[in-house]
């Protein structure tokens, strides 16, 4: 009997020991066998500590608007793994996945002779994405690098244009302790002559490094680009330009909320006019203000309380929510909900953001994977920190039903702390 999609998501689950085993080697071998070729025409990869996810659907946007054929591979999905891969705008069916997965699986057992090789979860869908990429002719693939970039899974494509967002400090216990150590994992997706975009004002000095010694062309935010929002005026709606030398463009704000998107917009434009046969400022603008991705200061209205669900994980990530809210105050209280993985650095997180809610609500992580917690050893690592007191619930919907609860018009609830957050207040929403 032919699996369902969901079949074959908990089969890959299983199939090999680690969640994450990071390396080359394995999905080259599975890639080779499969006969993968190039995924598009030209491929943009995108790497970085936050704003990835943002960034590709800038990217994506703009080129569509400009009327070319676009895939984009994004991770963490929120609510259905078909999310991940992007044709033309539409979401992968189940039907097209399940094709995919088929033809991996008869190569990864060496049907053709070999032997069996163990992919991880992110291997296999990568795969999934390149395969079904190069059967749809595309004009251009976005990549999202997963974790890292010098040996994630994505790093098998030589991408015409690499984009490393930002670098901060993230997944240390594979990428090393500090932005020098990350900065050169990430700095990996960079290739020998090709453009190297980097969102960061101040990059650390092992990503410009890397560039110098392997001949990539580094363009950097507010050194090579520029962007900044423009003079309100009584008769227009807002406008932020874009520049270089020789150029500029006056756009509209992008939809997406948070000061660091107008940043991930100005990366995306530095992309496209990388790749070259770059866009005019009619799709520019069209783009910029279409894109739009959930869970990235997503907003909801429910009974006078202004309802955010942001994926935001990481200190860099609170520190950008906190200067959201400082710049868009609530008239009443801010009320958090916050939950995350047992791997992140929550105490980081609490102190970005302290001085801008008013009462924490904690929720557990049990059921997330190996990574999740319970809402009690999820209190005892916030041990000191203004969040330790705050009331506690097993899961998210229960915390954000809280939250709710106590809200009164005029209030905000922010519900943040991690993708598996996000996905779980969502469905809580549309529940109610």
């Amino acid at each position: 009997m032919q699996r369902t999609l969901a079949d074959w998501l908990s089969y890959i689950e299983r199939i090999h020991p680690k969640t994450i085993d990071m390396g080359l080697e394995r999905i080259r071998i599975v890639a080779r066998r499969l006969g993968l070729g190039r995924p598009a025409k030209k491929v943009i990869t995108v790497g970085g500590t936050n704003g990835k996810g943002s960034t590709v659907a800038f990217i994506e946007a703009i080129a569509r608007a400009d009327g070319r054929r676009v895939g984009a591979y994004t991770s963490p999905h929120l609510l259905a793994y078909n999310e991940r891969i992007r044709i033309d705008g539409r979401d992968a069916g189940d039907a097209e996945i399940v094709a995919a997965f088929e033809a991996i699986e008869a190569a990864r057992l060496g049907a053709a002779g070999g032997g069996e090789v163990a992919l991880t979860y992110f291997e296999y869908g990568t795969l999934a994405a390149l395969w079904l990429f190069e059967r749809a002719r595309l004009d251009l693939a976005i990549l999202e690098v997963g974790l890292g970039g010098r040996l994630d899974a994505t790093n098998i494509v030589d991408p015409d244009v690499a984009v490393i967002t930002t670098v901060d400090l993230d997944h240390q216990d594979y990428l090393g302790e500090d932005r020098e150590a990350i900065g050169f994992e990430k700095a990996g997706i960079a290739r020998a002559w090709k453009p190297l975009v980097l969102g960061d004002d101040d990059p650390p000095s092992s990503v410009l490094g890397h560039a110098y010694r392997i001949g990539a062309s580094a363009l950097r935010a507010n050194c090579d680009f520029f962007f900044e929002p423009l003079p309100s005026r009584a008769d227009a709606a807002p406008q932020w330009r874009w520049r270089e030398v020789g150029y500029r463009a006056d756009l509209p704000l992008p939809q997406l909320a948070a000061p660091a998107q107008l940043r991930n917009a100005a990366v995306a434009i530095a992309a496209l006019r990388a790749l070259g046969g770059a866009p005019g400022k009619a799709e520019l603008a069209q783009g910029v203000a279409n894109a739009h991705v959930p869970g990235r200061l997503q907003r909801f209205e429910r009974g006078g309380v202004d309802v955010l669900v942001d994926v935001g994980h990481n200190p860099q990530a609170a520190r950008e929510l906190a200067a959201w809210l400082a710049a868009v105050p609530a008239p009443g209280r801010v009320r958090a909900v916050f939950a995350a993985l047992g791997d992140k650095d929550v105490a980081g997180v609490v102190a970005a953001l302290a001085d801008r809610i008013d009462e924490w609500h904690l929720a557990g992580l049990a059921d997330s994977g190996p990574r999740g917690i319970d809402v009690d050893a999820f209190a005892q690592r916030l041990h000191g920190s203004a969040a330790a007191e705050g009331q506690r619930h097993a899961d998210v919907a229960a915390a954000l039903d809280a939250a709710l609860a106590r809200a009164e018009p005029g209030d905000r609830v922010l519900v943040f702390g991690s993708f598996h957050t996000a996905a779980a207040a969502l469905q809580r929403l549309s529940a109610r």
